[in-house]
């Protein structure tokens, strides 16, 4: 039996190797095997792992316990392990701030948290996991709580961004606006009756682009075509 989690973007929930899977939204997706990766579209890190099986345990049933938490542990190191990689959307990778004891534990906190996407029981007592962290997680772990605003959050829950010359990174803000962002190659259905804005430039960290949503909004920015 396999159980996997359902197709909604990290993203919008939340509010191979990693260094090969970093230069372009979706190509992880289609990468298999445990190694981490990074899925700028769906918003997640990705790993997976597999956890023996007890050969003590009375029975297989019995063993799963022991396994489940193994596969899991294994998948949490390989995405901590990989984080580092990341890119910054200022310059620089992730690994340069994590010398931040505060960043840090928050960061590690946000791995602790990885959600698990697929599991799947072996007969023999074993099992193989994919978990994943948000994208998302990473960037809030990266600065302060944000202060909600005493009106509350108003805007767009999603907002396209077209023509964007930015490369997938954590950090970047459109419009000024520091939120949750995903990397597509198209816009997704869920996001087809969504506002859109057209982006003027891209650096520094910020894309410029007409004001258009808030704090709260996810912001879904179309990677130009090659």
């Amino acid at each position: 039996m396999r159980h996997r989690a359902s197709s909604i973007p990290a993203c919008a929930l939340v509010a191979v190797g990693l260094g090969a899977a970093l230069g372009a939204p979706g190509d992880a997706a289609a990468e298999g095997g445990d190694a981490a990766r990074v899925d700028w579209a769906a918003g997640w890190v990705i790993a997976g792992g597999t956890g023996i099986a007890d050969r003590h345990a009375p029975s297989p049933a019995v063993a799963l316990g022991t396994s489940r938490r193994g596969a899991e542990d294994v998948a949490r190191r390989r995405i901590s392990d990989a984080l580092g990689a990341l890119p910054l959307a200022a310059g620089g990778t992730l690994a340069d701030r994590l010398g931040d004891a505060a960043i840090r534990a928050r960061v590690d906190a946000a791995v602790a948290a990885a959600i698990a996407i697929a599991a799947e029981p072996e007969t023999d007592g074993s099992w193989r996991v994919t978990l994943a962290v948000p994208l998302e997680a990473i960037r809030i772990a990266l600065g302060a709580p944000r202060a909600l605003p005493a009106a509350g959050d108003r805007g767009p829950r999603v907002v396209v961004v077209e023509g964007a010359p930015a490369r997938p990174a954590i950090g970047w803000t459109v419009a000024g606006v520091e939120a949750a962002t995903l990397w597509v190659r198209d816009v997704p259905a869920w996001a087809k009756d969504a506002p859109r804005i057209a982006a003027r430039s891209a650096r520094g960290g910020a894309i410029e682009a007409p004001a258009t949503g808030s704090a709260a909004t996810l912001y879904v920015i179309v990677s130009p075509k090659r």
